[in-house]
């Protein structure tokens, strides 16, 4: 270290020409708001000169009229609802500026514990960028749902002095906190000396006082700009989310101001290849915060500074000598485009993706349900109204609406004018065969069916369609492809997308995966989708932590009153 420490000073003085230098153009000082002029010279994986224009380097790279900002940092997300390996989401989302992602391995720890959390530490330590870990939290997210893996404190332990481990993910499980849920308890007490990430969607007033009394310091889950400013007056984080579903960005602008920026960081929770192709990641969202009339200076602040400080990433945020050299080089402010990218002095490109190292996938047997038939989807004919799952679009929250519904002999039936369609959970890790019916409505469907093995918290396997032997196929067939999407219209598979890794993720390239996308949606829309992402919101609907009526493989949930209310 003292020669790497002699190296950076010789270069910043100017001694020693630098390892390479950026010339020619200018970079946001994210202290002052103001666009300097300057060079940039790095040595090794540190800046170390700014503020002059007389470097020399051993690589001087020519970036005039181009500007600099810090590389972005996605505080939030779940490589896996990317549908790809973290060695793939390396690869698609570095080149748009993201050098630090801030990851909860949930999903694949939910279906196989600890190996899927040794998955991501090992895949971690050979990306490109920084991807840093939050521990599981809540593994399984609740009591209300199957499972594949159950993970104690005790179980969690030993991967708390890992280099990638940041702390504690998301505590979703809030009623357990307010209540005082001994496992609850000994996980918060256990993380009291590091970051524990909250997830806290509506929860105001005294309750908001006790979960923050846990040592819980971020929420992405806001929704609204009063909501979120309570709870930044209570000392919160805010973290605002722009994902493929939750899309509360628009809701949140008020808060990206240079007062409040401080306390306010970015991040996606989660986007899909697709829309990372059309769309961008954070550049996404820093291009259209500012569209709307936010200050550069504090958007880019969330997305870089601020998120540094909220996660105790001391070494990176600002473009300042002895800073990490995680730099973008972008065309301008407003757009965002990333036209270079720089992780730890590195430039990004082919070449340096080469020089990762493989990681096995593991995994690959992990959707064990049965078989299914037509009659296991039947829903006995209720008294009075039927408990029906409404679909806010953009939203991962839903509605608990009530419906008179038609009804063949016993058997309440779909009702495709109000668009009201079967759903239907079942267990697919081999614990108990359980299987659950209830009705939805908002996806738009007239006919067939979409299944996935991509289903929040748990994975289970979810399908919605518009008749029962339509419904069969699609969940049978994901247990011959080991997971993924299917679409079936008029009992014909019609797309399909096999997520092989714990069910969760594909073995191939993201540009395949983005392309398969494409069909999938295709033929989702075939059948009268219209929803933008209607696998995406349907891996939600099984999330019993998100108000107001969610469905597990035990039965309809009232996330209210965090009981089953019956299984059809």
């Amino acid at each position: 270290m003292m020669i790497e420490l002699e190296r950076r000073i010789d270069q910043g003085t100017g001694r020693e020409p630098a390892d390479i230098v950026l010339k020619g153009g200018r970079f946001l000082d994210l202290i002052t708001g103001e666009l300097v002029a300057s060079d940039i010279a790095i040595c090794s994986d540190r800046i170390v000169g700014t503020h002059a224009s007389d470097y020399h380097g051993r690589r001087e790279v020519d970036i005039a009229g181009r500007i600099v900002v810090p590389g972005f940092i996605d505080t939030h997300l779940h490589i896996e609802s990317s549908l790809v390996t973290p060695h793939e989401f390396d690869r698609c989302v570095l080149p748009h500026g993201v050098t630090t992602a801030i990851c909860d391995p949930h999903e694949i720890a939910n279906v196989l514990g600890t190996e899927g959390i040794q998955f991501f530490l090992d895949s971690a330590m050979e990306t490109i960028m920084d991807i840093r870990v939050q521990l599981s939290s809540c593994v399984p997210a609740t009591h209300l749902e199957t499972a594949g893996a159950d993970l104690p404190v005790e179980r969690l332990l030993p991967f708390r002095s890992h280099p990638k481990v940041i702390g504690l993910a998301e505590f979703m499980n809030f009623p357990g906190v307010i209540h005082k849920d001994t496992v609850c308890l000994a996980k918060l007490a256990a993380f009291q000396d590091g970051h524990i990430d909250g997830h806290a969607p509506l929860l105001s007033g005294k309750d908001l006082n006790g979960y923050l009394a846990a040592g819980i310091r971020t929420d992405h889950e806001c929704t609204t700009a009063a909501e979120a400013l309570e709870k930044i007056r209570k000392g919160m984080h805010i973290l605002i989310r722009e994902g493929s579903v939750s899309k509360d960005l628009m809701a949140l602008l008020p808060l990206l101001t240079e007062r409040l920026s401080p306390f306010v960081a970015l991040c996606t929770d989660d986007r899909n290849p697709l829309d990372i192709a059309e769309q961008g990641h954070l550049d996404h969202m820093i291009r259209t915060a500012i569209a709307e009339g936010c200050e550069p200076l504090a958007v880019y602040r969330a997305a870089s500074i601020s998120a540094a400080r909220i996660f105790g990433l001391p070494d990176r945020g600002l473009v300042a000598p002895g800073w990490r050299a995680d730099l973008v080089v972008v065309d301008t402010l407003e757009n965002c485009r990333a036209e270079m990218v720089f992780s730890a002095g590195r430039l990004v490109d082919d070449a340096l993706f080469a020089t990762r190292a493989p990681v096995a996938p593991v995994g690959l047997d992990s959707v064990r349900a049965r078989p299914v038939h037509a009659a296991h989807f039947a829903v006995p004919v209720a008294e009075g109204e039927t408990p029906v799952i409404g679909i806010l679009p953009g939203k991962i929250i839903t509605e608990h609406r009530r419906y008179r519904l038609p009804a063949t002999g016993n058997q309440a039936t779909v009702d495709l004018e109000r668009d009201i369609l079967k759903v239907a959970v079942i267990e697919r890790h081999g614990r108990n065969g359980n299987h659950a019916n209830g009705f939805v409505q908002g996806f738009g469907l007239k006919k067939g069916a979409i299944a996935s093995t991509v289903g929040h918290d748990s994975h289970n396997i979810c399908v919605v369609g518009a008749n029962e032997e339509d419904m069969a196929l699609a969940a049978t067939r994901l247990g011959e492809i080991n997971g993924g999407f299917v679409v079936v219209e008029n009992g014909r598979i019609t797309g399909e997308i096999a997520l092989p890794v714990a069910g969760l993720m594909s073995l191939e390239p993201y540009e395949t995966v983005r392309d398969t996308l494409q069909q999938l949606r295709k033929a989702a829309l075939a059948l009268g989708a219209t929803l933008e992402e209607p696998f995406l919101q349907l891996a939600f609907l099984p999330l019993p932590v998100i108000p107001h009526l969610k469905i597990s493989d035990r039965g309809l949930v009232d996330v209210d009153r965090f009981a089953l209310i019956g299984n059809g």
